[in-house]
């Protein structure tokens, strides 16, 4: 078992000693010093615990980026309850899907929220942020005055009843994106988290009083670790806007407040690039893209307007998330041992990583490409109530992250692809993801200066079942691009590829727009789905 301190208990102590340095700050004004931070989460704490069952042990959570957000999450775990931050650009359906498997009865939201989404009905009752300070008592200014202010934390704790908490306790529920079938909920620990954090801080050399940019939302499971408890569990700043797609606010967010950190994804860093002035990143030495490829195209445009190249990492919701990251050369001297582009990084200290055959598991040799597994104490415990699903992803600790990937001898994994996004035919192995990014190159090449800046997802590969061949590879291409199937295809001849990853021109298909999910990321499940409709509408005519 970790010597780290659970969670909720490390905070207590990092508030009590930032008491009178800013600790959150966001974008609608809000600012609170360590001590008002604690102050406000055990106002929180108390009214949760009246309003909510004894029983009543998985929570929802429908807050954006923002420190009432943060509160709202501290608050509960402070109850000794299961957060489980819900993802509001689901639909309604897949939103109550992940309400019923995590049966949850409450959902603490905002009114911002629900006139944002005003056709949302959930299967829960809501508890709104607004209507909070109303159930205020004097007793409970008094106690949490008190408590945040006076009681030591080694009191404080006994009383909460924090001392029971396990570190392999639930600290909540992170649902999958859903971008390959129906969303799952992977249960991550105390220490899974305490871990993670840990490792970031260690690998990346943070120091104390960065303030940390915080944009993705708290339901990305890169958000709730990076941007949520990396400052709550250390004395870095968070700093939040609500909107990722917000790029000049998050701009504006990040020169006001001179931030150094900042994790997010390269779909969103296009917009950034975009719409932000090169003094809005001036302070910023650390961009960490996550949750998808990281171009050199990407990393160079950054990089001539920013002044700093960002860096490529790697997680997955179930590993609580990152496992890894290059590190910038700001941040180390012997940078050349920890950084190599194109790479994900080397993992952290506190994981192994091994390759092995996706059909015999056997562990595979250096430079070998194959199954990317992690073991370590920040693998998930299980999908909630998934045993089957928990089955076929983790075997003796091992977790199959689904990805394609070599690890070379120095420890850098090169992924090269993943197996949802991988065809056989003929028998070889066809990657839908490497014919993807050679047809955006091609198409790229037809834009202009304006439609490039706005960085839209151009196309989607996906392979539907054949009787001939096992599958057959499908391209969807969105109505406004201007090169035909017959040019794409000649130009992916001459550009090296095997002819067997060319796509047959009759299986290229026009649609109106990429089905992506709400972090910008290509809907893989709805994209297969939209190729089978097509192709079996076809079929019928």
């Amino acid at each position: 078992m970790s010597k780290l301190l659970i969670p909720i208990r490390q905070f207590l102590r990092k508030c009590r000693h930032s008491r009178n340095d800013i600790k959150f700050a966001d974008s609608t004004g809000v600012s609170l010093t360590g001590s008002q931070t604690l102050l406000r989460t055990l106002i929180l704490r108390r009214i949760f615990h009246r309003i909510l069952s004894k029983t009543e042990t998985n929570v929802g959570i429908l807050m954006p980026s923002s420190v009432y957000g943060i509160i709202a999450n501290l608050g509960l775990t402070l109850d000794r309850r299961t957060t489980v931050n819900l993802n509001y650009t689901f639909s309604a359906g897949l939103l109550n899907d992940c309400i019923d498997k995590a049966e949850i009865k409450h959902i603490v939201t905002s009114k911002k929220i629900l006139e944002r989404f005003p056709n949302l009905k959930l299967n829960a009752d809501l508890v709104l942020m607004e209507e909070l300070p109303a159930k205020i008592t004097l007793l409970d200014k008094l106690t949490a005055w008190a408590d945040a202010y006076i009681t030591p934390i080694s009191i404080l704790e006994i009383a909460l009843g924090l001392t029971q908490v396990n570190s392999d306790d639930l600290i909540t529920i992170i649902f999958t994106s859903g971008s390959t079938g129906t969303p799952k909920g992977s249960m991550i620990s105390h220490n899974a988290i305490a871990e993670n954090v840990h490792a970031f801080v260690e690998h990346l050399l943070l120091t104390e009083k960065e303030p940390i940019l915080g944009s993705l939302p708290l339901f990305h499971a890169y958000g709730y670790s990076t941007t949520f408890w990396l400052p709550a569990l250390t004395n870095l700043i968070g700093v939040y806007h609500f909107n990722p797609l917000d790029y000049k606010k998050v701009g504006e967010m990040a020169r006001q407040f001179k931030c150094t950190l900042f994790p997010t994804t390269p779909t969103f860093l296009r917009g950034y690039l975009r719409r932000c002035e090169p003094e809005d990143f001036a302070t910023v030495n650390t961009v960490v893209g996550g949750a998808e490829k990281l171009s050199i195209e990407l990393t160079d445009q950054w990089e001539q307007k920013f002044g700093h190249r960002p860096v490529e990492g790697y997680g997955t919701t179930e590993l609580s998330p990152v496992v890894s990251t290059n590190v910038p050369k700001t941040r180390r001297k012997d940078y050349k041992n920890w950084l190599r582009e194109g790479t994900i990084g080397r993992p952290f200290s506190n994981l192994e990583a091994r390759i092995t055959n996706p059909e015999t598991d056997e562990i595979l040799p250096v430079d070998t490409v194959g199954m990317l597994q992690i073991k370590g104490p920040t693998v998930m415990k299980g999908y909630f109530k998934e045993k089957e699903k928990t089955d076929a992803v983790l075997k003796n600790g091992w977790y199959s992250t689904g990805d394609i990937a070599k690890i070379d001898k120095d420890g850098f994994i090169w992924i090269t692809g993943r197996l949802s996004r991988i065809s056989k035919i003929g028998g070889e192995m066809v990657p839908h993801s490497l014919i993807e990014e050679e047809i955006e190159k091609i198409i790229n090449e037809t834009k202009n200066e304006q439609e490039l800046e706005q960085a839209e997802i151009s196309t989607a590969v996906t392979a539907v079942p054949d009787e001939a061949r096992g599958e057959r590879i499908i391209v969807l291409l969105r109505e406004n691009v201007k090169i035909t199937p017959q040019e794409i295809c000649k130009k992916l001849q001459l550009s090296g590829i095997p002819n067997l990853w060319i796509p047959s021109i009759t299986n290229f298909y026009k649609v109106d727009s990429i089905p992506t999910l709400g972090t910008g990321k290509l809907d893989l499940q709805e994209v297969k789905n939209y190729a089978i409709n097509l192709t079996n509408n076809e079929t019928s005519e």
